[in-house]
C-alpha cells in the first residue's frame, strides 16, 4: 500500500488552526505560504498518498491563498508540476502574467520552480497532483507557455487525465506500491499529452470563454462585497454590459442570478455550522453581500423551500443525530 498522510484541524483549538495549517501547508508542498484573506477562524483537512514519484493530495478548508515567492523556490530542492482539479469551490492560479479560474471539470497546472499564487476565495474541496517536472519535459514543448492555462476536462485527452487522476486517488489506499507506481507514471503520460495538444491550439478557449472565466474569477474573489453588481463588473474589466450578458447567453443563470446563487451557497455553508461559534443569521447574510435581511430571507426561501431560521434548525438537529450515531 502507498504511503500516505492524513492531517485535521478538528482537534486543534480554534486560535491555533491558523499557524498549524500554515505550517503542514509549508512542509507538505515544499515551501509555500499561506494566509486567510484577513479570517479569524478555520478549519482544514488534507490527505495525501503517492503513486510512484506523483503526489496527489485531497485538500479541503475555508478560503484561503497560497504564495510562492522567488525566495521560496530558490530554497525548494525538488521541481514540480503542480495541478489543481477542484471537486467544489474554484482556484484562481497566477503564473507568468497569466491568470487562469477553474471550477469542478476542469483543471489547471503551474510551476513550482517559478513563483505563483493560487487564490481560493470560498471554502474548497481540491484534488492537488505534484508530478516531477522532468517526467513532463516533451522535447520541443515550451512548458513556459502551458502554465497557469486553462486546461478544460470536458472533453479530449484532458478529460481522460482528470478522471485517471480521480479514479487513482481513490484506488490508491488498494494498490500495491507497483501498481501505484505504475498508475503514476500513466497520469504523468495523460498529462503530458493533454500540454501537447494544449501547445498546439492557437487559445484554449473561445474569446467568450475566457471572458466568462475572467467574469467568474472577478466576482470569486469580490463575491462580499455588496457593491458587486454586472455595472461594478463592467467597470472593473473594462468592457461593456452587452458583452458581459453575452458571455453568459445559453446558460441556465443570468450573471446576476450567478452571483445571487454563489451568495445564497455560501449562507447555506455557514448556516450548516451550529453550537457556540455559530454566527448570528444577520451577520452571515451581511458578510455575504446581502445588506437587505427581508431580501435575504425571501430568496433563501425562495432557493431552499424554507427561512434561514428554519433551515439552522435543521442542521441543527442533523449535525445532532450524525453526533449520537458516531
Amino acid at each position: 500500500m502507498p504511503a500516505s498522510l492524513v492531517v485535521t484541524t478538528d482537534h486543534i483549538a480554534p486560535r491555533e488552526r491558523a499557524p498549524v495549517w500554515r505550517e503542514w501547508i509549508w512542509k507538505h508542498f515544499g515551501g509555500l505560504e499561506s494566509d486567510l484573506y484577513g479570517d479569524t477562524e478555520f478549519d482544514g483537512h488534507m490527505a495525501s498518498v503517492n503513486a510512484g514519484d506523483v503526489i496527489l493530495t485531497k485538500l479541503e478548508a475555508n478560503r484561503h491563498r497560497v504564495v510562492r515567492t522567488q525566495d521560496m523556490v530558490r530554497a525548494s530542492d525538488a521541481g514540480y508540476l503542480k495541478i489543481v482539479a477542484p471537486l467544489h469551490g474554484r482556484a484562481g492560479v497566477e503564473q507568468l502574467g497569466r491568470q487562469a479560474w477553474v471550477s469542478p471539470g476542469a483543471w489547471t497546472i503551474y510551476d513550482t520552480t517559478g513563483s505563483y499564487e493560487v487564490h481560493n476565495p470560498e471554502r474548497v474541496e481540491h484534488l492537488i497532483v505534484m508530478l516531477p517536472k522532468a517526467q513532463i519535459m516533451e522535447r520541443g514543448l515550451r512548458l513556459d507557455n502551458l502554465m497557469a492555462r486553462y486546461v478544460g476536462g470536458a472533453s479530449g485527452i484532458s478529460r481522460v487525465a482528470l478522471a485517471t487522476m480521480r479514479s487513482t486517488y481513490q484506488e490508491l489506499p488498494h494498490m500495491s506500491a507497483d501498481a501505484a507506481r505504475g498508475a503514476g507514471e500513466l497520469i504523468a503520460q495523460l498529462v503530458r499529452l493533454s500540454l501537447i495538444e494544449l501547445s498546439g491550439q492557437q487559445t484554449a478557449l473561445t474569446q467568450r470563454e475566457v471572458l466568462k472565466d475572467r467574469i467568474r474569477g472577478y466576482i470569486a474573489l469580490n463575491l462580499r462585497d455588496p457593491a458587486l453588481s454586472v455595472e461594478h463588473i463592467a467597470h472593473a474589466l473594462n468592457c461593456s454590459k452587452r458583452h458581459l450578458h453575452n458571455a453568459f447567453a445559453g446558460d441556465d443563470d443570468t450573471l446576476a442570478s450567478h452571483i445571487l446563487r454563489l451568495r445564497l451557497e455560501a449562507c447555506i455553508r455557514e448556516l450548516q455550522q451550529t453550537g457556540p461559534q455559530a454566527r448570528p443569521i444577520t451577520d452571515i447574510a451581511l458578510s455575504w453581500g446581502f445588506n437587505n435581511l427581508s431580501h435575504f430571507s425571501r430568496v433563501f426561501r425562495e432557493h431552499t423551500g424554507c427561512s434561514p431560521s428554519e433551515f439552522r434548525l435543521a442542521a441543527g438537529a442533523h449535525n445532532a443525530d450524525r453526533q449520537l450515531t458516531h
